[in-house]
């Protein structure tokens, strides 16, 4: 089996996010105007682009070794393949995205139950279906090209399935959410037999190894103080770490050089706790990988 591994990459609202987290990951991917070909700077990984919906298929098949696409999508196409790597992101925000039933504001149906009979506008259409069988629930399920939302909102579905991460749209256009139906992430997928290849397997990992540790990295932010001898209990009780703060010694000082990595989204009220406590010239960095 060839050692180049055929990586897909989704088109679409993920495709910046993808590689931007691809970059930050030390792999620079440039897509050169529409081809579906990027180039990528590893030369033991070949790009291809292609629509999240259909990755999980071309990913079983052979057609790619590996790829980035959802949760749902590998569900809706009910794919056999292996999944190597859960990565929460999005074009949105760093939290899954959820698959919501919805109907509208002034709608008496409240229930899954009080679908029973109805029409649901989708893009989700198999798992659909299967969800409500699974509950003997019967209902229409059609196929939704996109603004999936009007549909029910013009009457042409009593209820949509739709994806949503902030319910922003959802709510712009009246609806109301009656139920939950999965909540879904990127995950980096292969094939049986490129898991199977040790070369591939190397590659697949690696990558999954730094996608990680990007995501960990956009996370948390480093932090650097002086710290007086008599205040460096006080302030290393008051340190988060991964595991212990580094401290160092000042030359020729009574002072401390002290260093640790925390959460970013605690840092706004640890700062100001940190000065109070005695440390002084905090500077605050980024980090790009935690791993």
């Amino acid at each position: 089996m060839s050692e180049i591994l055929k990586l897909g990459i989704p088109k679409g609202s993920l495709q910046n996010a993808t590689i931007a987290l691809f970059k930050r990951s030390g792999w620079n991917i440039n897509v050169n105007g529409r081809s579906y070909f990027p180039e990528i700077n590893d030369p033991a990984i070949d790009c291809a682009i292609c629509r999240a919906q259909e990755m999980s298929r071309y990913v079983e098949n052979g057609t790619l070794d590996a790829g980035l696409t959802g949760k749902d999508w590998i569900a809706e196409n009910a794919s056999d393949v292996h999944v190597v790597a859960d990565l929460v992101y999005s074009k949105v925000s760093a939290r899954p995205a959820r698959w919501v039933v919805a109907v509208p504001s002034d709608s008496p149906i409240r229930q899954l139950q009080d679908l029973q009979g109805k029409k649901i506008s989708t893009e989700l259409v198999a798992f659909t279906n299967r969800y409500f069988s699974d509950r003997h629930i019967e209902v229409d399920v059609e196929f939704s090209w996109g603004a999936t939302e009007a549909k029910v909102v013009s009457g042409l579905a009593d209820a949509v399935v739709e994806v949503t991460e902030t319910e922003s749209t959802i709510r712009a256009h009246g609806l109301r959410i009656i139920h939950e139906l999965m909540q879904t992430n990127t995950q980096l997928i292969c094939n049986h037999p490129a898991w199977n290849d040790q070369a591939k397997r190397e590659k697949i990992e690696q990558i999954a190894l730094l996608l990680r540790g990007a995501l960990l990295g956009e996370k948390m932010v480093g932090l650097k103080m002086n710290v007086p001898e008599d205040r460096l209990e006080a302030i290393v009780a008051l340190l988060p770490s991964l595991n212990a703060p580094t401290v160092a010694s000042l030359y020729q000082s009574d002072w401390f050089s002290v260093e640790t990595v925390a959460d970013a989204d605690i840092i706004r009220d640890l700062i100001p706790e940190l000065l109070k406590n005695g440390a002084e010239g905090i500077i605050e960095y980024p980090l790009n990988k935690v791993v």
